[in-house]
């Protein structure tokens, strides 16, 4: 019965393969059974090579959900029906809500004539994974799906893509059973539980084993919001951490508690002793435009790159982040690894955002067939920020634009309130993000 099961669920899948485009796919290659869920990994039939892991759920409504992730570890969702009545190539937005809350609009595409088929960006894909209800909207069609078993579905997704990236298919067994190992470990700032943004490598994996009982570190900015010593940054820093410190360029390093997070909009609340700090960043508490200049500054690659801050500027290229995301903006400005949780800057050295991630160059050059994009990152707008400093009862400052500073004097100004934030998490071998 299984068998069955899965050989469905191998026609039902050919179609959602590397990309949005159509492909040929053979598979099940192994199996992944969470719940309802059945799945496994699938290669392309013309190159014979791994493409991506799926699985897929039928509802009472004749309506499937597929859920995978490519080999570019971009998540896929895709809606299929034998009642869909699609042209191949055809594209069309849908608005996705979860548990009445969240809410993404995806761009899908038509794979076949009874499917449809996004990608899910990663807030998107966190949101499914924790979400009990799913509410779909295209066109004067709505659709509702109960979401069970997500959390560990993605888990053992991921653990699937890899699994097969580092052992190949030959390899493949039961998924679910290996997701309970080290080899799938994620991320560790990828900011949820086998992050939707990337899987380790098995090399990175048994780092992860050897380092394990000493626990992993990693790093991050963050910046002082208000006189009592209370710092923002990214969720995603700071998460699952069980010691935290910042410094200041220059000065003595301070421990540091978390007041309060929210993962779904990936902002954290940070407190260290006033007495360290001698200033703090106010807000902007007018709109910006598309073409302002701004100005990141972090600590990006920091055990690489120089041990002070860094100062990139650029300029607002849209008020939307992915898939017309409004909480966040579209800045040029360059940004690598360790700038999560930093300020941008306008040019009255007021903060407009936190610095929150850059695109996928590799998932968008398979998207797109090759093209690399370049200086397309984001930051999370003032208005997200203000909400949460509202809700944890935070006092903060906002300011209107005055007179406008050379980047030089935004960055001096910006030394005496912007940290360098490491933390430290034990993880057991044997257990997984």
């Amino acid at each position: 019965m299984l068998r069955r099961l899965l050989v469905a669920c191998g026609l039902l899948l050919a179609v959602c393969s590397s990309g949005i485009s159509p492909a040929s796919a053979a598979g099940p290659f192994g199996t992944i059974h969470v719940g309802n869920w059945i799945g496994g990994a699938f290669s392309d039939d013309q190159t014979g090579a791994f493409s991506h892991c799926a699985a897929t759920a039928p509802y009472a409504s004749g309506v499937s959900l597929v859920v995978g992730q490519n080999t570019a570890d971009a998540w896929l969702i895709s809606f299929a029906s034998p009642t869909f009545k699609l042209n191949k190539g055809d594209a069309a937005p849908i608005d996705v809500t979860f548990d009445g809350q969240f809410q993404a609009r995806l761009f899908a595409t038509a794979t076949s004539s009874n499917m449809i088929t996004a990608i899910l960006p990663a807030s998107a894909a966190r949101a499914f994974q924790r979400a009990s209800l799913m509410v779909a909207q295209a066109g004067q069609a709505t659709l509702q799906f109960n979401l069970t078993s997500t959390g560990p579905l993605l888990n053992v997704i991921a653990t699937c893509v890899a699994r097969v990236k580092a052992d190949g298919l030959k390899g493949a067994g039961d998924f679910a059973k290996l997701a309970a190992k080290p080899a799938a470990t994620a991320d560790a700032g990828s900011g949820g539980p086998a992050s939707p943004r990337s899987a380790r490598s098995n090399k990175d994996n048994k780092d992860n084993e050897k380092n394990a009982e000493k626990g992993v570190t990693r790093s991050g900015t963050g910046f002082v919001i208000s006189a009592s010593g209370h710092i923002i940054t990214n969720n995603h820093v700071v998460e699952g951490c069980t010691e935290i410190h910042g410094n200041l360029n220059g000065q003595p390093e301070a421990a540091l508690r978390v007041v309060s997070s929210d993962a779904q909009n990936d902002l954290a609340l940070l407190q260290g002793p006033a007495t360290s700090f001698k200033d703090y960043a106010k807000l902007r508490d007018r709109s910006v435009h598309p073409g302002d200049s701004v100005v990141a500054i972090g600590y990006p690659l920091h055990w690489l790159l120089s041990s002070d801050f860094t100062v990139t500027t650029g300029i607002v290229s849209s008020l939307s982040g992915i898939l017309n995301d409004t909480r966040y903006l579209q800045i040029s400005a360059a940004i690598q690894p360790g700038n999560s949780g930093g300020p941008l800057f306008d040019t009255n050295g007021l903060v407009i955002g936190v610095v929150a991630e850059k695109i996928s160059a590799l998932a968008v050059a398979r998207y797109t067939g090759g093209t690399l994009p370049e200086n397309i990152n984001f930051a999370i707008k003032t208005g997200m920020i203000r909400d949460f400093l509202d809700n944890s009862v935070v006092p903060y400052e906002t300011a209107a634009p005055g007179g406008e500073l050379k980047t030089p004097e935004i960055a001096e100004k910006a030394r005496a309130f912007t940290l360098y934030i490491t933390c430290t998490g034990k993880v057991p071998v044997e257990a997984k993000r």
